[in-house]
């Protein structure tokens, strides 16, 4: 169940909504036979709307009494009661729509939950294949025991945990880890029930049965968490605390002092709390319909509202503050080689591979225009890589497999690569020819482009600690850290290692996580509310959270946050309003100032004005995200395109500067040589283009021209920096060859050059072009 609805009266489906009709009927009719002046009949349809709703109303709130709960129905039920004592039927009848209108549109909101562990339950595993000899038969997982040996196939989930027995598994561990990078387990190091075999088939020598297995343990977890999430309280319930018995010592100082029943009526009808019925439902209502629009599907309104007063957000790295999907990083020739030609001849064998790596490989070669030649013999040996022939040489692209292996052999270049590697946390896919490396390729999961913006706008709309969970390495996580700023990264973790410190955050605040895979289920459901990434179809944690986004874009959980924040901000203010002219009513109807009857219709005046200011909350807040014309979002999208036509520029020079740092021949001058080409015709017209087309169009949404100030900067000195390299080159062509000094200064100018582009591009890509979907 959902946290909002855990503890919550249990109710007849429909209830609300018949209560509803039958007193907005009642009280239709008895409007219609008034002014018929048919006043008796008048009085029994009012009284039988207000009977109508004493029942229902004294049963929330005697099943809320079980629960140690008062809340606002009590002064409902008491002034409805009131009311048919004292004959003021029409007060009661007003009383009871109110009471209808708010119960029905929390129900609405509150219909929305549906979190279940299906997908979890799904994924697990219902049977094993066991190895006897010779002989190899399916048996349900719950058969197996320890010392079994099990074959898993491709594709298949490895039902219980184990250790490899024989070949190498290559696995897919992203349903424990949510790392999407495969991973190779020699011989005897241990395999955990979840994952899937991404290689070919394996032996498995169980070490647990399935109940002890990993993937079971995920799924009590992720029970027993959910059981333990504290409910969410209503706001109405809160203010009700105090709201409730002043509102009956009122009435009761009213008919002491002035002996009349009928007095102390007229103070609780104007005390009925419809503020505190309606502003708060309507307020919620109207913020869910705000994020469905948004691509965030809210559960209930208790989920809004806690979201709104969250303090401490928690997030997965992989496919949450990362894209979840490699990308190329680099790509590095060996000398005599182009990094184009490297990736094209890597991508050619590749395109026939499901290997994740080898997707992105093509993805890259294919962006940048490279055509791809179809190779011969193709084979793929699961955890090493795929092998072709083009143009009657043997290629390879995958895992180093050569005598260069050997460190005593290994060329410099090779050895920079490792290291460089090493520096950026990335994987390496090698290209090989007849056996020798050529070049490689370097790949990671890039941050999200849209992440540190949002994670910026979550700190100004009130969230105090953002903290990193994830079970990568430490390494690549501490860096994504130091990029987003954020509060902590606690890196390594198990699912169960995530529960925990979700449980130790929940203690000192109202705490978010946020995640996308099944490893993250636990956690989400340990939550005070749970927000799954589920654009990618990651249902086994959209049904563990109450928060679903069903857009792959991050910055929706900022868009959330804040009308999360908005909408409790709009409901406070409605009910405290409501409230206060209550009270100022409550003191009229003390004194004789107000019957009941009337009482009920100033009451439904406060309840217009409080309805009114709710519905703000379906409003936009411009201050959130900055609106943007169509033409504009077509400019942001025409330049994003082209910065991916230019990662292969910020690659040349890059390759340039490392050339020269290895000698400065004829070959290192041509290829600084085709670096000025590539610059002046296609990356210093690009930036021209921005400045004069994009950063003006794109003031007015920023709050002027001084927003991109800085981007201009940037501008000036990648100029200065491509007129320096020309420069250089003129010297070289008229003077003979560069002196020492002049070829340290050209190397910085490169190598200052790229970093600058690097970070240009960056800085691009996450304050402007993550503004346009």
């Amino acid at each position: 169940m959902n946290h909002a609805l855990r503890n919550r009266p249990i109710r007849l489906p429909g209830t609300e909504p018949a209560l509803l009709a039958v007193t907005t009927a009642a009280l239709t009719a008895g409007a219609v036979a008034w002014l018929l002046g048919a006043r008796d009949l008048a009085d029994l349809c009012w009284g039988l709307g207000t009977v109508a709703a004493v029942v229902p109303a004294a049963t929330w709130v005697l099943e809320a009494l079980r629960r140690g709960q008062t809340g606002v129905d009590l002064i409902a039920v008491v002034a409805l009661g009131g009311t048919l004592a004292v004959g003021e039927y029409l007060a009661g009848a007003l009383i009871a729509l109110m009471l209808a209108t708010g119960r029905t549109l929390e129900s609405v909101a509150q219909r929305r939950a549906s979190r279940d562990l299906r997908a979890l339950l799904e994924h697990a595993p219902r049977t094993a294949r066991r190895r006897t000899g010779a002989e190899v038969r399916t048996v349900p997982s719950a058969d197996v025991v320890p010392g079994d040996l099990l074959v898993v196939g491709p594709g298949e989930v490895v039902p219980v945990d184990g250790r490899v027995a024989g070949d190498t598994a290559v696995l897919d561990e992203s349903v424990l880890t949510g790392e999407p990078l495969t991973v190779r387990r020699p011989a005897g190091e241990p395999v955990r029930s979840g994952v899937v075999n991404a290689g070919g088939a394996f032996e498995v020598r169980a070490t647990a049965t399935e109940r002890d297995s990993t993937y079971a343990g995920i799924v009590r977890l992720a029970r027993q968490a959910g059981a333990e999430s504290a409910p969410v309280v209503r706001l109405a319930d809160r203010y009700a605390g105090w709201f409730l018995p002043l509102s009956l010592v009122a009435a009761g100082l009213a008919w002491l002092v002035s002996g009349s029943a009928v007095r102390a009526v007229a103070v609780l009808v104007v005390a009925t709390p419809c503020p505190l019925l309606l502003a708060a439902p309507v307020a919620v209502v109207s913020g869910l319909s705000r994020t469905s629009r948004l691509g965030v599907v809210v559960r209930d309104g208790g989920a809004l509202e806690a979201l709104g007063r969250a303090r401490t957000l928690l997030l997965d790295k992989t496919g949450t503050l990362t894209e979840g999907r490699p990308k190329v990083l680099d790509v590095i020739a060996a000398p005599g080689w182009q990094s184009s030609q490297v990736l094209r001849l890597a991508a050619s064998v590749d395109q026939y591979s499901p290997h994740v790596l080898a997707q992105a490989v093509v993805d890259a070669a294919r962006e940048r225009g490279l055509r791809l030649s179809v190779p011969a013999d193709v084979s793929e040996e699961p955890g090493r890589g795929a092998v072709g022939t083009l143009a009657d040489r043997r290629m390879a692209v995958g895992r180093l497999d050569s005598p260069a292996e050997s460190p005593a052999e290994r060329p410099d270049w090779v050895s920079a690569v490792d290291n460089r590697a090493l520096l950026d946390g990335a994987a390496v896919a090698w290209l090989s020819v007849d056996g020798r490396p050529v070049g490689a390729v370097l790949l990671h999961d890039p941050v999200r482009p849209d992440a540190p913006r949002t994670l910026r706008r979550l700190r100004t709309v009130g969230v105090e600690r953002l903290v990193m969970l994830t079970g990568d390495r430490p390494e690549p996580a501490l860096e994504v850290g130091a990029v987003l700023g954020l509060d902590e990264v606690r890196a390594g973790l198990t699912p169960a290692d995530k529960v925990a410190v979700v449980r130790a955050e929940r203690a000192r605040a109202v705490t978010v996580m946020v995640g996308d895979g099944v490893n993250d289920a636990p956690a989400l459901a340990a939550a005070d509310i749970g927000v799954a990434m589920g654009a990618r179809g990651a249902t086994a944690s959209s049904e563990a959270a109450g928060i679903v986004l069903t857009t792959d874009r991050v910055d929706r959980l900022a868009d959330a946050v804040a009308v999360a924040v908005r909408s409790r901000r709009i409901a406070v203010q409605s009910a405290l309003g409501g409230m206060a002219l209550s009270l100022v009513a409550m003191a009229a109807a003390a004194v004789g100032l107000l019957p009941p009857a009337l009482g009920a219709l100033v009451q439904e005046g406060i309840d217009v004005v409080v309805i009114l200011n709710a519905l703000r909350a379906l409003g936009d807040d411009r201050a959130a995200r900055p609106v943007l014309r169509p033409s504009t979002e077509a400019l942001i999208h025409r330049f994003a395109a082209e910065h991916d036509d230019l990662r292969d520029v910020l690659e040349a020079v890059r390759s340039a500067a490392d050339r020269l740092a290895a000698g400065a021949g004829p070959d290192s001058l041509a290829a600084v040589a085709e670096v000025h080409r590539l610059l002046t015709e296609r990356l210093l017209p690009h930036e021209y283009a921005e400045e004069h087309e994009l950063y003006p169009a794109l003031a007015p949404a920023l709050g002027g021209p001084e927003a991109t100030a800085t981007m201009s900067r940037a501008h000036a000195e990648i100029e200065r920096l491509a007129r320096r390299i020309a420069t250089h080159l003129a010297l070289a062509g008229t003077a003979g060859p560069l002196a020492p000094e002049q070829l340290d200064d050209l190397r910085a100018s490169l190598y200052g050059l790229h970093t600058v582009l690097r970070l240009h591009f960056t800085q691009e890509e996450e304050n402007y072009f993550s503004l346009a979907p």
